[in-house]
């Protein structure tokens, strides 16, 4: 439909009184202090409804639809935890016991605070591996060498120097909650939006490599020195390939074949997947048969395949973390906080969009942060959560935590009954299953020819990521990936896109005119936009690109103009010298002594007016202000006058506060849209060209 508007030119100034604009009032420090403090019946409601989610919707709990499904999948993810707990607890370098504690007390705590139905939390093999790291670092197998009689030779004493490891991974846990709860307190979840899909998942796909070398000691059934610090995965590599040669045969074929059913069954399951109610448990068959294997044919003994050996039944007693190891694990512990966190966001924003429910961000980083700071007083280690144990929690009828509740249930009942059983189980079936489960992960390599594209800077980040998490180990890969994502979003800010905008015939709409063929630029006036917002980072390349587009050379101009000056004034000096000595008074019929001019008037060939369209502004900081203030000085002193549009309030009020309005300068150069200031600088002109013919 055609439409038109009739209504005169508003600038800032006119709208603020038309929409009736209010004054900003800023609440003092002590006013906000006040009316936190303040506190009523349904304040106190409301923070508890917050703090704890369980009360909101348990209550609710719509049993006859929702307590099938949740039990079936309760009961499928608790079983689903016995392998991958205990694979957990084989990166992190500890027993597999403590990685079964992992799968019961955090998950109970993130059904009470938990804000997202169907995430599973327990274990995460990036931060498993991120925890062994630390534990491998800090405590060495050559502090806890014993003199075996047997042997006659020095062999290490792992119950030595395995509880000196729980006591680090404990730490780690504790002070990584510590850490998520502080920043969810602090009101920080949104920092996790400095983590983007293609550094995600670059980072992924470069710890499942540190992964992978990892376990190849449990695959080739070697012993090797677990190295730490960038470059690890490196020289890890280079002791395994000379260690190659004693690889134990009987441990290889347990690991070859393991991953060949894994895979097989993994393939059946994906085919049957429409006629199977629930997937084929794979991960926990294997263990059973793989247990089941290495009792009846006494592997430990009879070909030297090592073993989980003996898993003691029953909880721990609580124990506070050993606080003289805090110092040393604190840059580790934030890592962890922040990778884990990253996971759990990431997982529950995709199902809270799938299902139409909303996850607070801050709440999600409390409750994670609770689950790992009492996980961490269990010896349990730090828990995220899983995509694959989340889809099959979903998959399998899970609606809500309750589900996460009974897992962790079952989860209890194979803690205190059943873990037992598997002592013979072998670590290469584990290392198996962890290889299995990271072959998702390694298809990621697909996104790069996908990113290269659809946005190539998203692809230098992906694969800068993976470099940097591959080469300098997933704690300090993390910090330089987020560094170079957050340089390239000031790269992309540095070099943004400026364009000279023209009107759509017959329309208010401007486009650039590069880029369309019917756009036709107003006459007498010149309109400007950056791509990206004004600050101290590009301000002088705004300034730059305004002349080069203008084809004004206005530092030229304004040299030329400060020399003409100067020769006036000394022509005048040397003039009424002359005049003094002549004995002459330099009287007004003697003004055209001095014979040069400045002429104020641009030239024909310069625009009338400049339009800076600040539409893609979203603030100004002091120096993007005083560059808007040169240009209007700059431009005005050779006749052009420079106006601004589209604005935001925050940018208005931006100006405001950086002292851009004075008594010549106020909000009557600022105008709503780039119309207005197109029809504003046209009915100036014709202002102009009427006194000139009045004039004349």
């Amino acid at each position: 439909m055609a439409y038109s508007v009739h209504r005169k030119i508003l600038d800032e100034g006119a709208v603020d009184d038309m929409a009736g604009k209010f004054e900003s009032k800023t609440q003092t420090l002590s006013e906000k202090v006040k009316k936190s403090m303040r506190c009523s019946a349904p304040r106190l409601k409301s923070f508890l409804l917050h703090s704890i989610p369980l009360l909101s919707w348990l209550p609710r709990y719509p049993i006859r639809e929702y307590a099938i499904g949740d039990l079936i999948s309760g009961i499928n993810v608790g079983i689903m935890q016995l392998p991958f707990g205990m694979a957990f607890a084989l990166l992190a370098s500890v027993p597999p016991i403590f990685g079964l504690y992992s799968c019961f007390y955090p998950v109970l705590i993130y059904f009470i605070f938990g804000t997202s139905k169907h995430l599973s939390i327990g274990a995460y093999a990036v931060v498993g591996v991120m925890i062994g790291g630390v534990a491998d670092r800090l405590i060495l197998n050559s502090d806890f060498m014993i003199w075996d009689n047997v042997t006659n030779s020095s062999i290490v004493d792992t119950m030595s120097r395995d509880a000196a490891r729980i006591q680090v991974a404990a730490a780690v846990t504790f002070l990584s909650g510590v850490f998520q709860i502080l920043l969810g307190l602090a009101q920080f979840g949104f920092l996790v939006t400095y983590l983007s899909e293609p550094l995600v998942r670059g980072y992924t796909t470069g710890t499942a490599f540190h992964i992978i070398v990892s376990q190849l000691k449990y695959t080739f059934g070697i012993n090797h020195v677990r190295h730490s610090g960038p470059l690890s995965l490196i020289y890890t590599l280079v002791e395994v390939s000379y260690l190659i040669l004693q690889t134990n045969i009987g441990t290889l074929v347990v690991s070859i074949v393991t991953i060949v059913c894994l895979v097989v069954a993994k393939e059946l399951n994906a085919c049957l997947s429409k006629k199977l109610p629930v997937p084929i448990p794979v991960e926990l068959l294997a263990v059973i048969i793989g247990t089941v294997v290495s009792w009846q044919v006494n592997l430990e003994e009879k070909y030297g395949v090592d073993v989980v050996g003996l898993i003691p039944s029953g909880l721990r007693a609580p124990v506070f973390p050993d606080v003289s190891l805090f110092g040393q694990v604190i840059g580790d512990a934030f890592a962890v906080s922040v990778v884990g966190y990253g996971m759990v966001i990431s997982i529950a924003q995709i199902f809270a969009l799938k299902y139409g429910y909303k996850v607070d961000s801050n709440q999600e980083l409390i409750a994670l942060g609770l689950s790992n700071s009492f996980g961490g007083i269990f010896q349990c280690l730090s828990v995220s959560c899983s995509m694959s144990r989340t889809a099959i929690q979903e998959s399998t009828g899970g609606k809500t935590q309750v589900a996460g509740a009974l897992s962790a249930i079952v989860s209890l009942f194979i803690v205190l009954w059943i873990g037992a059983l598997f002592k013979d189980l072998p670590k290469a079936v584990l290392a198996a299953i962890i290889y299995v489960t990271l072959q998702n992960v390694l298809k990621q390599f697909l996104d790069i020819p996908v990113l290269w594209r659809k946005n190539k800077l998203d692809a230098v980040i992906w694969v800068a990521t993976f470099i940097f998490t591959l080469l300098l180990n997933p704690d300090l890969g993390l910090a330089a990936s987020i560094g170079f994502s957050m340089l390239t979003v000031i790269f992309r800010t540095q070099i943004p896109k400026y364009s000279l905008l023209g009107q759509v015939p017959g329309t208010d709409i401007y486009r650039p005119l590069e880029e369309y063929s019917q756009v036709r630029q107003v006459p007498g006036i010149l309109i400007f936009r950056s791509s990206a917002t004004l600050y101290f980072a590009n301000a002088e390349m705004y300034q730059d690109a305004l002349g080069k587009k203008s084809d004004i050379d206005i530092a030229k101009i304004l040299s030329a103009r400060k020399k003409l000056k100067a020769k006036r004034k000394r022509i005048e000096k040397e003039n009424a010298k002359r005049a003094k000595k002549n004995g002459v008074n330099m009287g007004p019929e003697h003004k055209d002594i001095a014979v040069i001019k400045l002429d104020v008037k641009p030239e024909p060939s310069y625009p009338q007016a400049i339009v800076l369209d600040l539409s893609p502004v979203n603030f100004l900081d002091t120096v993007g202000i005083k560059a808007l203030q040169n240009i209007q000085r700059d431009y005005g002193e050779i006749g052009i006058e420079v106006v601004l549009a589209g604005c935001q309030t925050g940018v208005v009020d931006n100006l405001q506060t950086g002292g851009f309005f004075n008594d010549k300068m106020t909000k009557s150069s600022l105008f709503s849209t780039i119309h207005d200031a197109v029809l504003f600088c046209q009915s100036a002109r014709m202002k102009d060209e009427e006194t000139m013919e009045t004039v004349f």
